[in-house]
């Protein structure tokens, strides 16, 4: 059954606009709500997604957006938070505040579908703040009355052209000669975004995925290093890859945190303690993963073509 229309709550983001995309192929409305309507600027576009400017942390503002919709699709999550115990105030208020709201809108609201976009390593007792608020998140989704069907997606690592994975490790290949490296042998299972999307449209559409946990992870296993190895010389710049301890990680991070966006902390440190793997099948639905080797390419090889006509152009002062 297709939902008439869908709200994305934080859809304006990587994995938000490809489901955005996913669900205007197969005719589904879609509302985006967004702090910043120019930063979703990119999905009106879409012949049939509206995008609107609204807080959805605020209760009254989220009952109004989901109000008349066939389904909801929480998508909001952080990666960095300040300290707390059992998880920091900015994953409280992401990763478990939000979804408690949202899950009261649609009560409210008369809306009986919801898919709830957790992470693999979603754990009460993981040994990280995001894996423990993540775990807290779910727990408010399967908490709620028999009147609201919710699917919960706990995707591994998420790649794709515009991923902030991926294209993170390329940018570090090409600014430094050799690669300090936290959590190398941690094990990932990469997922590419347009397979999560399409999970995300056969969930909405699919009465026999209410209820369910759907774990969503790529065909190959690889360690952290392999993963960075591969990007570096996709991009014509490999690297020597200097393994660090986690005490010497701990002390990369801190030093990390102190700028204004970072690009890795303490907690995420934390997180790599453990594998990023799923347990059973990769996808669900049978459909078929998507390989790395396969997309990463078409992207990150004509980046590395460009870059080859740079010394050229500014020669030229083009």
């Amino acid at each position: 059954m297709k939902p008439n229309r869908v709200v994305l709550i934080g859809g304006s983001g990587f994995v938000g606009s490809a489901i955005a995309n996913r669900l205007c192929e197969a005719g589904i409305d879609v509302l985006v709500p967004t702090r910043r309507r120019s930063r979703a600027g990119h999905l009106l576009l879409l012949p049939n997604t509206e995008v609107v400017e609204a807080d959805v942390h605020d209760p009254a503002a989220l009952e109004q957006l989901v109000a008349g919709a066939g389904a909801v699709v929480s998508l909001v999550g952080i990666l960095h938070s300040r300290y707390g115990t059992p998880y920091g105030p900015d994953f409280a208020r992401a990763h478990v505040e939000l979804p408690k709201k949202i899950v009261a809108a649609c009560r409210a609201a008369g809306v009986s579908r919801l898919v709830h976009v957790s992470a693999l390593g979603a754990d009460a007792n993981g040994p990280s703040g995001y894996q423990r608020s993540k775990a807290a998140g779910e727990a408010a989704i399967r908490s709620t009355g028999a009147d609201l069907a919710w699917t919960i997606l706990r995707p591994s690592v998420i790649f794709g052209r515009d991923d902030r994975f991926v294209n993170l490790f390329a940018g570090l290949a090409r600014a430094f000669p050799l690669l300090p490296l936290a959590g190398a042998r941690t094990r990932f299972q990469p997922v590419h975004v347009e397979d999560v999307a399409e999970v995300v449209r056969r969930c909405l559409q699919d009465p026999g995925a209410a209820g369910q946990i759907f774990e969503l992870a790529g065909p190959t296993v690889y360690t952290l290093r392999q993963l960075v190895e591969y990007v570096s010389a996709q991009v014509g710049c490999p690297r020597p890859i200097v393994p660090l301890p986690e005490s010497l990680a701990m002390l990369q991070a801190t030093l990390m945190e102190l700028a204004p966006q970072p690009l890795m902390s303490r907690d995420n440190v934390r997180s790599m303690r453990v594998d990023n793997i799923a347990g059973g099948v990769p996808l669900p639905f049978g459909l078929h993963p998507t390989a790395l080797e396969a997309v990463v390419p078409a992207w990150l090889g004509a980046q590395s073509t460009r870059a080859r006509y740079y010394p050229f152009r500014r020669h030229a002062r083009r």
